[in-house]
């Protein structure tokens, strides 16, 4: 039986994923969590065999959140579930640590293979993800400045485009207001935008915004 941690920070998904879950034989729901230090803490006390993570919670997410559950447990691997069909958002997650990515709008039956494949040991990629990410990314990092941020700036693009300020950002992500400053120059710098409206309507138009 594959013991499963769901991480999402929206009631209404964790309940749907428990439901999903509840028809297998072959998995068990064993705990939730609604932000990262609870994913961080529950991993921490052990009993988890595969980490379900939503790629956007409050606190430390993303590619920063995984390499921390890498740093953690190296031993128990991570699916991510999340809204982004952006092909790099795939990408970095799985040069993370990630051993597998699915977007929401999956069919439960991919969901529960992919949870028994990765819970195994082995790597699965959403299906219609699959060959793009083989084929279009290096088409796409020309095409779309925001492939050549780097992990740190893009995760700061992320949290400016979701409404946080500097220094909420700056708490979550244990730097201080000036780095968290400094980066979003250079990101803004990156994009040729000018304000954070401006990432917004960035961020929409290529399907990074959740």
């Amino acid at each position: 039986m594959l013991r499963v941690l769901v991480a999402d920070d929206h009631v209404l998904v964790r309940q749907g994923l428990r439901q999903v879950l509840a028809t297998s034989d072959e998995v068990v729901l064993t705990a939730e969590a609604k932000n990262a230090w609870e994913v961080i803490e529950r991993v921490r006390q052990g009993g988890i065999d595969i980490v379900l993570l939503d790629m956007s919670m409050p606190g430390p997410s993303g590619v920063e959140l995984i390499r921390r559950l890498r740093d953690e447990a190296p031993r128990v691997p991570i699916l991510v579930l999340s809204m982004h069909v952006d092909v790099q958002i795939a990408s970095r997650a799985i040069k993370a640590g990630a051993s597998g990515y699915l977007t929401k709008d999956c069919e439960p039956e991919t969901l529960l293979e992919a949870i028994r494949t990765v819970g195994r040991g082995g790597n699965f990629i959403d299906p219609s993800m699959a060959t793009r990410l083989v084929f279009d990314t290096n088409q796409e990092s020309q095409e779309a400045p925001h492939t050549c941020l780097s992990n740190r700036e893009y995760q700061i693009f992320l949290a400016l485009v979701r409404g946080r300020g500097l220094v909420d950002i700056a708490e979550e992500l244990r730097l201080s207001p000036k780095t968290v400053s400094t980066h979003k120059f250079r990101l803004m710098q990156k994009l040729r935008l000018d304000s954070v409206v401006e990432l917004a309507r960035y961020a929409m138009r290529h399907g990074l915004a959740e």
